[in-house]
């Protein structure tokens, strides 16, 4: 009986929660920026939420569930090895200066997924990995992995007001990143003097 249940518990990990592995991996080498650090990240996300699968409540969402579970091991056991905080000033970053470039070229009903969509290549994941630890997050939950801001709230363990303000200001940092990218690569035009 208990290995009939065991078996049960098995087939449905593997329906629900293995076919986000390659999501988590994605994810996981850009919180770690290690390739081994991002396998082991994912090695132990996927035993502990095998072991505690007893606790996730079929019919919601797993991916999400799944990102808890590896976000709060990250911020547990590989936070200490990064390196410390960044100070910023965001004084410096201007809101909504690429996304006025853009509109401005061409018409756009959304600028920022046009410009993801178009340049996810290695620039954008180096500007999206050099963000800040707490900004890098919350973007790569919502811009990599299309979670909501309640979504991304209930994975990270933050208030929802904060993922807005994270999400916000890692957008502005993102933008002053990318801007000679995106003049390099034609998106937009260099400004005439």
């Amino acid at each position: 009986m208990a290995d009939q249940k065991l078996l049960e518990v098995r087939k449905r990990f593997e329906h629900e929660a293995m076919p986000h592995i390659d999501a988590l991996m994605r994810t996981a080498r850009r919180m770690t920026k290690s390739e081994l650090d991002a396998e082991d990240l994912v090695q132990e996300t996927m035993l502990k939420s095998y072991r505690f699968f007893d606790k996730f409540e079929e019919g919601t969402n797993c991916k999400a569930w799944l990102f808890k579970v590896m976000t709060n091991i990250f911020i547990n056991n590989y936070r200490s090895k990064a390196k410390a905080p960044q100070s910023l000033t965001f004084d410096d970053v201007d809101d909504g200066f690429l996304y006025g470039q853009l509109a401005k070229n061409k018409v756009i009903s959304d600028p920022e997924t046009e410009f993801f969509s178009k340049i996810l290549d290695e620039d954008v994941r180096t500007a999206i990995g050099d963000l800040p630890e707490d900004f890098r997050i919350v973007v790569m939950l919502s811009f990599l992995e299309g979670f909501s801001y309640q979504e991304i709230a209930d994975i990270t363990g933050l208030q929802i007001g904060t993922v807005k303000s994270r999400l916000h200001r890692g957008r502005k940092l993102l933008q002053k990143a990318l801007w000679d990218y995106a003049i390099r690569s034609g998106f937009i035009k260099e400004p005439q003097k």
